[in-house]
C-alpha cells in the first residue's frame, strides 16, 4: 500500500556568511519524492539572506546560489499547493544534500536560525 507523508529535515544556521551543508538519509520505504518546500523559524532571514543548492540521489535539483525565497510558501497558499513539484522523483540512493549559504543583508543583522526542508514523499510498507 502506498502512502503520502511529509518529512522534515533541519539545518541549524549558526554562522553568518557561511555555507552550511548537510546530507540527509531518506527512509528505505520512500519510493518517490513528489515535492519540496523550505521554511524557517526566521522567515525574514530565509527570504533575504539565503541561497541554496539541493541534490537528491546526486541529481542537482536546484543549482548553487538558487534563491531560497523561491522555495518558500505563504499561509495564503492552499496546503495542497505549497510544495515545489518534483513529479515523483525516485530517491535512488536515498540521500538528500542541502548546501545552504547565509549571505549578508544590510537590514538584517545575523542571529542564529533554523532552515527546514520539507519533502512530500510516497512510501510503501516494507515486507
Amino acid at each position: 500500500m502506498l502512502t503520502r507523508i511529509k518529512k522534515r529535515y533541519d539545518i541549524e544556521i549558526t554562522q553568518a556568511d557561511a555555507l552550511h551543508a548537510k546530507t540527509f538519509e531518506l527512509d528505505k520505504n520512500i519510493v518517490k519524492v513528489h515535492g519540496l518546500l523550505l521554511e524557517s523559524n526566521r522567515d525574514d532571514f530565509l527570504y533575504y539572506r539565503g541561497t541554496c543548492k539541493i541534490e537528491i540521489n546526486r541529481q542537482e535539483i536546484f543549482p548553487e546560489g538558487y534563491a531560497a525565497k523561491l522555495l518558500m510558501s505563504g499561509v495564503n497558499v492552499s496546503p495542497n499547493e505549497r510544495y515545489y513539484d518534483l513529479c515523483g522523483l525516485e530517491p535512488g540512493n536515498g540521500q538528500v544534500r542541502v548546501e545552504y549559504k547565509d549571505n549578508t543583508h544590510v537590514q538584517l543583522l545575523f542571529a542564529g536560525y533554523r532552515v527546514s526542508l520539507y519533502l512530500d514523499c510516497e512510501t510503501t510498507e516494507l515486507l
